[in-house]
């Protein structure tokens, strides 16, 4: 009998990805006043389905599956060629940050069903 299932690996793996992109969401907010700069989005299922994959665990894993889904957001530049829309970041931040604390919440429980387990039921 396995004493982890996947779902510690799978909650690990999105609090890797989330991370990655509430950084990049923080560099694209943080370069509002950047000419030409242009922002950059993560798709996070993509990035997800990657790491989740065989293979998922090597060393670097994470750091490659957010590379390879992250791309320029498509969209309208302002006058100096800047594409970040500071509205849809800070919203996107917010939610994101959400979604963070609602994974590490999960992965707390599940770590505490597991101690209590290993404790014979004794808290």
């Amino acid at each position: 009998m396995k004493l982890f299932d996947g779902t510690l690996t799978a909650l690990e793996r999105s609090l890797d990805v989330r991370l990655e992109k509430q950084n990049l969401l923080a560099s694209n907010a943080a370069n509002l006043d950047t000419p030409g700069y242009q922002a950059r989005e993560l798709d996070f299922d993509a990035a997800m389905q990657s790491v989740l994959a065989p293979g998922g665990d090597a060393p670097g894993a994470v750091e490659t599956a957010v590379r390879a889904a992250t791309h320029a957001v498509e969209g309208t530049a302002g006058l100096d060629g800047n594409g970040v829309d500071l509205d849809r970041t800070m919203v996107e931040l917010a939610e994101n940050g959400l979604q963070y604390g609602a994974a590490a919440k999960a992965a707390g429980k599940k770590l505490a069903i597991l101690k209590y387990v290993a404790n014979d039921g004794n808290g």
